[in-house]
């Protein structure tokens, strides 16, 4: 079992999702009041982001490269919702154990040195490794339903992670909110981003709801046709 995933995310009309510039085109709280109404107390992002929005500037840098080499758990505390970020080899500096009153947990390959994870049980974060040079995205998603009874998650992270939550076959549904404007900009992320089998056909989706919402954005939620 795993929970019930949603990757939520605001777009430009072409499809780019550069922070900064669907501010522009949408300033209001629409983004947030969605984000509320999916019913997701657990948010995951990727490390990149996690980066521009929490993590201090300085990274870790370990002193010890010897890895965990092993598949482990570390529960911290428990909570309704986490705030979870991937972070496949230790790489994220905290200064605080949650963040938005949402408990941190930190998510990491087996190839991640221990004394990374020794800092996090130090500052009383929880974390999981999972996965050999890789975060095993499926095995770390049963894990959040199995040890921190996460029922239902939403993915807000940028066009890699959803990228890899795709091609694992780990989304159930797709919430786009897409802003009055457009990007434009050479080389700017998709919403769904870093896939390299140029021949994998299209994914493709049942639209269930649409609404306007906010100063002329529009919020579109999709679920799989072969997912039941």
């Amino acid at each position: 079992m795993r929970p019930y995933i949603i990757t939520h995310m605001m777009e430009s009309v072409d499809g780019r999702i550069d922070c900064d510039m669907t501010e522009q085109i949408d300033p209001t709280d629409s983004y947030y009041d969605a984000l509320n109404r999916l019913g997701c107390p657990s948010q995951l992002m990727g490390r990149v982001t996690m980066q521009m929005h929490y993590a201090d500037a300085e990274p870790f840098t370990a002193t010890n490269q010897t890895p965990i080499g092993e598949q482990t758990v570390h529960k911290a505390q428990d909570a309704d919702g986490y705030l979870v970020a991937l972070d496949t080899y230790g790489k994220l500096r905290w200064s605080a154990p949650a963040y938005d009153g949402k408990p941190l947990l930190v998510i990491t390959s087996e190839s991640c040195p221990r004394i990374y994870h020794d800092t996090l049980t130090t500052q009383h974060i929880s974390w999981i490794a999972v996965g050999d040079r890789r975060i095993n995205l499926a095995k770390a998603m049963e894990i959040l339903y199995n040890e921190f009874d996460m029922q239902r998650l939403a993915v807000v992270g940028g066009g890699h992670i959803n990228g890899a939550f795709l091609e694992a076959g780990l989304l159930d549904e797709v919430s786009v909110m897409i802003g009055p404007g457009i990007d434009g900009r050479r080389g700017m992320t998709a919403i769904f981003d870093g896939i390299t089998d140029v021949h994998r056909p299209a994914t493709l989706l049942r639209l269930n709801s649409f609404e306007k919402v906010g100063e002329g954005t529009l919020w579109l939620r999709y679920t799989f046709p072969d997912k039941r």
